[in-house]
């Protein structure tokens, strides 16, 4: 009788064999073949008006986070962005040459990826890898959080029925049945390429399973609002952007930074669009509600994540608004000294106040540095001057200017960022990609080299414009 681990094995090993079998047909397919099965998982399943709000619907009714409306906007723009991303796309034999330099690269796959899906987005997620990984002839095993392991599930048997229509293997793509740290872990060690979008726990052991890996770091968007900024128009941004999801993404608004000079005047427009200023005795009882244990730890409650305003205010036991839409706490310490620096996956907004700009700086980089590092920042200002300085001094992949965090970070229409799911953020959240994970890192490269005519400098040319010192 095999013992669990061994049955574990077992279990990882016949899937990947599944998955190994439709990859290797996968990797001869043409690029006209590629293409029309990245359009197909769109058409068959994102075009469908009906099918995606039942996606929606089935995946809030499993998991409870975020709201539906925002599901459905997600998978629908998401995934089209996606889709017009790669579109274009050569991924299979040669797909670029360089004959000044004699080199040609020729794109293959990298084989069967280990997906770790979050459970804030159990609807998307899978499909957005789906079109990347069928375009790069890749399979994908994926290892969902266990509270949305029935809305992966029923996505991936989506997708594997657009790959039967289509005549490609259902294999390219499977979930895991019965999703456990113990498989997760397990998977990650077998396949030939992880990628962990989730709780930071999962990231540091898909970097530790001796697997080459993509992974992302803790989400604290931290924006700056300056004393030239339109108030109006942050405000309603800024609620556009935490709001969306019930702020289920890593990408939403998580603190404001905001110059002194506009200070009241920016919390009169937040109280206009809906959000409510807790005072001093009521931020104790919200941050107890919202991280149980602290100051022991900084695990956060998951019953008011991405859960509606009413929610956290009974948890709390505060009474606010009907129509309140977010909550505000004052804060002026950063860092480890209160937990309201780091992210909060809630509809919770912390506000600092900045006299001079390289104040905003130091208060964004400590809070990074506790939580966050790398991922983004924003800006509403209409000062270029600031708008370099805040992209110079802070230690962030992005930093989004006058836009909504939360839809923006991940690809929009109305920004250049790739779409995606996966955010990278580089070596200070300890990750090895410091940009959006998108059709590349699904892929490996081969390099031909030929000879070229000799092109090595001349010292006068090499040194041209350097003054040696005496």
């Amino acid at each position: 009788m095999q013992d669990h681990a061994t049955e574990v094995e077992t279990n990882i090993a016949n899937l990947m064999s599944r998955a190994r079998a439709a990859q290797k047909i996968a990797a001869s397919f043409t690029q006209e073949t590629v293409d029309e099965l990245a359009a197909a998982i769109v058409w068959e399943i994102v075009a469908d008006e009906a099918l995606i709000q039942e996606l929606a619907e089935y995946s809030y009714n499993e998991c409870r986070l975020g709201d539906v409306p925002s599901k459905v906007v997600k998978i629908r723009e998401k995934c089209r962005g996606v889709l017009y991303d790669v579109k274009y796309e050569k991924t299979v034999g040669v797909v670029e040459e360089l004959p000044d330099k004699g080199l040609v690269r020729i794109a293959k796959p990298v084989g069967v990826i280990g997906s770790l899906v979050p459970s804030t987005q159990a609807e998307m997620h899978p499909l957005i890898q789906a079109i990347f990984a069928v375009k790069a002839r890749d399979a994908v095993i994926f290892a969902p959080h266990p509270r949305g392991r029935k809305t992966t599930q029923k996505v991936v048997d989506l997708i594997r029925a657009v790959m039967k229509k289509y005549d490609a293997p259902e294999d390219l793509f499977i979930s895991l049945p019965d999703p456990s740290v113990e498989q997760t872990n397990e998977l990650m060690k077998q396949c030939d390429l992880v990628i962990a979008t989730g709780g930071q726990p999962m990231v540091r052991a898909a970097y530790s399973s001796g697997t080459p890996a993509f992974g992302v770091g803790a989400g604290n968007a931290i924006i700056v609002i300056d004393e030239t900024a339109d108030l109006k128009d942050a405000a309603a941004k800024i609620k556009a952007s935490k709001t969306f999801d019930l702020a289920a993404g890593c990408s939403c608004d998580n603190s404001l930074v905001i110059a002194e000079s506009v200070y009241d005047d920016f919390l009169a427009e937040l109280k206009k669009v809906g959000a409510h200023l807790l005072n001093l005795d009521e931020k104790p009882r919200l941050r107890q509600a919202i991280w149980p244990n602290w100051p022991a730890d900084h695990v956060i409650n998951r019953d008011i994540v991405a859960s509606p305003v009413s929610t956290i205010a009974r948890l709390a036991g505060l009474e606010v608004p009907k129509e309140t839409c977010m909550l505000l706490v004052e804060e002026s310490e950063t860092g480890a000294a209160t937990p309201f620096s780091g992210e909060k996956m809630s509809l919770v907004i912390a506000l600092y106040k900045y006299e001079s700009l390289d104040e905003a700086i130091r208060i964004i980089n400590e809070n990074h540095a506790y939580c966050g590092a790398g991922h983004s920042c924003g800006i509403y200002s209409r000062n270029p001057a600031a708008i370099e300085q805040v992209s110079l001094q802070t230690f962030t992949t992005r930093v989004v200017v006058n836009l909504p965090q939360a839809a923006t970070n991940t690809g929009s229409w109305t920004s250049g960022m790739p779409f995606t799911s996966s955010l990278g953020c580089a070596t200070w959240g300890g990750n090895i990609a410091s940009e959006n994970i998108t059709l590349k890192h699904y892929l490996n490269n081969t390099w031909v080299i030929r000879e070229i005519p000799w092109h090595k400098p001349s010292d006068e040319t090499l040194f041209a414009g350097f003054t040696p010192r005496c």
